[in-house]
């Protein structure tokens, strides 16, 4: 599925060992960046434009300029600062009161379907673009990407599994601000109806993305990156899965723009094999899980009755409750 730098000495052990590093900075700098206001601020707000500047200050600097890293770094950080504006944002009265938060806005809770909407779609746009354009040829090297795609069948079938990805996003309105409590005072922005199943299914589409689209960044970008909100979740985290993708996406994102040569270059540089029966295997494999999820998802609707996109469906599952009971909410 990989091949490792062997050009470069201990190229196997150095990718593992980086991959490893990588995992646990993602997983350490979401900690630092969720758990306090300023921390957020400053990932999110300061840094991101200390570094745009950077970015395009020196015309002379290497970064990526194509359509598709820009987007992506963008909207993830236009991700972050929403969802912190919409974890802060109150007013209080004289006695310290909160009296209005910006998170019982109902027009606002629209804001997080939509950004996930828009960054999953983005990448289904990629998948097709790449599959259309370089239909069983390899590109060679082209903007973002130093080795080359190789398009074909499997990009159709994991965009299906994107837009099915996207269809089955339920509970917009159902987000909630963990409470604040001696262990945990994040004020983390919960989705209960985000279920392990949906994440699940999510990973397996955005890693066959990452392995069809950017082959050379699948290895950090595709497996470390999903790996570390995912173990937030369902870990020190849970609840807050939405939160942690768009932060360790952001961080790694500006990383990654601001040091391209990690990527692109060195022992560090894990490229794909090209095997087509490993991309069509990946892409049926998230295409099956996403459909199972959206059968389970109408099921639920004709068990239920509830509609998924103007209330809350899985409400009588026992992670939802837990979930809930985190925001103060029996």
């Amino acid at each position: 599925m990989f091949t490792f730098n062997y050009l470069e000495d201990a190229g196997f052990l150095s990718g593992w060992v980086m991959w490893l590093m990588v995992l646990t900075g993602l997983f350490m700098f979401n900690e630092f960046a969720r758990r306090w206001k300023w921390a957020g601020f400053f990932s999110f707000f300061i840094l991101s434009v200390l570094l745009t500047y950077s970015w395009f200050a020196d015309s002379q600097q290497v970064v990526y300029k194509d359509w598709f890293h820009l987007a992506k770094v963008y909207s993830a950080l236009a991700g972050c600062i929403g969802f912190w504006l919409i974890r802060y944002v109150n007013k209080k009265d004289a006695q310290g009161n909160v009296i209005w938060r910006l998170a019982d806005k109902k027009w606002v809770l629209l804001f997080p379907p939509l950004i996930l909407a828009i960054n999953i779609a983005e990448a289904v746009a990629r998948d097709i673009q790449v599959g259309f354009t370089y239909w069983m040829v390899n590109s060679g090297p082209i903007d973002g990407e130093v080795v080359g795609v190789i398009g074909g069948p499997w990009n159709y079938l994991n965009a299906a599994a994107g837009v099915i990805s996207i269809i089955t996003i339920t509970g917009w309105f159902g987000i909630k601000i963990r409470k604040q409590t001696e262990k945990d005072s994040s004020k983390d922005m919960l989705w209960p109806d985000m279920l392990w199943f949906w994440i699940i299914a999510y990973d397996l589409w955005n890693f066959a993305y990452t392995y069809n689209c950017i082959p050379t960044h699948a290895w950090y970008a595709g497996f470390a990156l999903l790996l570390a909100p995912t173990l937030c979740s369902f870990t020190v985290g849970k609840g807050a899965w939405l939160q942690h993708r768009a932060q360790t996406l952001a961080i790694w994102c500006m990383f990654a723009q601001s040091y391209p040569a990690f990527l692109d270059s060195g022992k560090y540089m894990v490229t794909s094999t090209y095997n087509q029966t490993i991309y069509t295997y990946l892409a049926v494999l998230a295409l099956v899980f996403n459909i199972g999820v959206l059968v389970y998802m109408v099921y639920k609707v004709i068990k239920t009755k509830r509609n998924p996109y103007k209330g809350e469906l899985y409400m009588d599952d026992p992670d939802y409750i837990k979930v809930n009971q985190m925001a103060g909410l029996d």
